[in-house]
């Protein structure tokens, strides 16, 4: 039925009336046939809505066939007289000697061909998208993209160590680029700026498990937050709460796994309300510190620099 194709336009439906001739007797069977298509031609070519008849003939697995194409409205006539004279060609091609399988068949049939103008459209379309796919960054291998997460949280281990130290902060908000929005790289990011630093190495790695924190990663698609609270701080602060408390600022901010430790959110992109990754970054960076301010666990803003307690990737060069 075509009704069930809405997918399909279409203008034009064909009734295909097909058969199987015999090479025996120096293939008479097929110039019988061809003679009776001569017989209804005329009166085929002269039904109401005709713009096509075509005959279809093939030497090697021996098909003939006729298509009869008409517009819809046209072929709906066509049909209400039983495709007059379809029965009377039918009835004569049966009596022929070698010929078989007399069937038919209807189906839309539509020109799709392009115009030239067209054409051009369609190849300036292929060349586009084709640059398109060129300029596409090919996936990382997943390997190395956890190892640059690893070893870019390592380091910002470091550095929130020293700088929480030398601030006597119990508490640190920051953000990394490598995960790039996905929360499970951003938990590898946090757990490996918490690894226990080995100071037999020689580049120091982690070392900040004691100081409870909120990590940002911006990407296309979202926002990713991991909200990390040490064991000796549970008490003052739930670490889940600290984190509602931040993607409830934004529409669709949710929190996806709570946990007394570490607790994980995001905030997708929205463009229509102007919610972007990096747009939203550092005011959210300044919630999470005023969260922390309001139970005494982060320094009172003196006022003179609102950025005083954000941390950033760029308060971090060798990151």
């Amino acid at each position: 039925s075509f009704c069930t194709m809405p997918f399909v336009k279409f203008e034009n439906i064909a009734r295909e009336w097909r058969f199987k001739w015999s090479t025996e007797n120096d293939n008479a069977s097929l110039m019988q046939a061809q003679a009776a298509l001569e017989d209804i031609l005329a009166d085929v070519s002269s039904i109401e809505g005709v713009s096509s008849v075509q005959r279809v003939v093939c030497g090697g697995c021996q098909d003939f066939k006729v298509i009869t194409k008409l517009s819809e409205k046209a072929f709906k006539d066509w049909e209400a007289k039983s495709f007059e004279p379809e029965a009377a060609f039918l009835e004569a091609v049966k009596k022929i000697p070698g010929v078989i399988a007399v069937e038919t068949q209807t189906y839309t049939l539509e020109e799709v061909k392009l115009n030239k103008k067209d054409i051009k459209k369609a190849q300036e379309k292929k060349e586009k998208e084709s640059a398109e796919k060129k300029d596409e960054k090919p996936a990382e291998d997943p390997a190395k993209k956890l190892k640059k997460v690893i070893k870019e949280g390592g380091k910002r281990g470091v550095e929130i160590e020293g700088a929480a130290d030398m601030g006597g902060l119990q508490f640190f908000c920051t953000s990394v680029d490598e995960p790039e929005g996905d929360l499970e790289l951003l938990k590898e990011s946090v757990a490996a700026m918490n690894a226990k630093s080995d100071p037999t190495e020689e580049e120091r790695k982690g070392g900040s498990g004691h100081i409870g924190k909120m990590v940002f990663s911006a990407g296309i698609e979202q926002l990713a937050i991991v909200a990390y609270v040490p064991e000796e701080k549970r008490s003052a602060l739930s670490c889940e709460e600290w984190l509602q408390k931040v993607v409830s600022m934004f529409p669709g901010g949710k929190v996806v796994s709570g946990a007394a430790d570490v607790s994980t959110g995001c905030i997708p992109t929205d463009s229509d309300k102007g919610v972007f990754p990096l747009k939203i970054r550092e005011s959210l960076i300044l919630e999470a510190n005023n969260f922390l301010r309001k139970l005494g666990l982060f320094p009172e803003d003196d006022g003179d620099d609102d950025d005083e307690m954000v941390f950033g990737d760029d308060d971090f060069p060798s990151a």
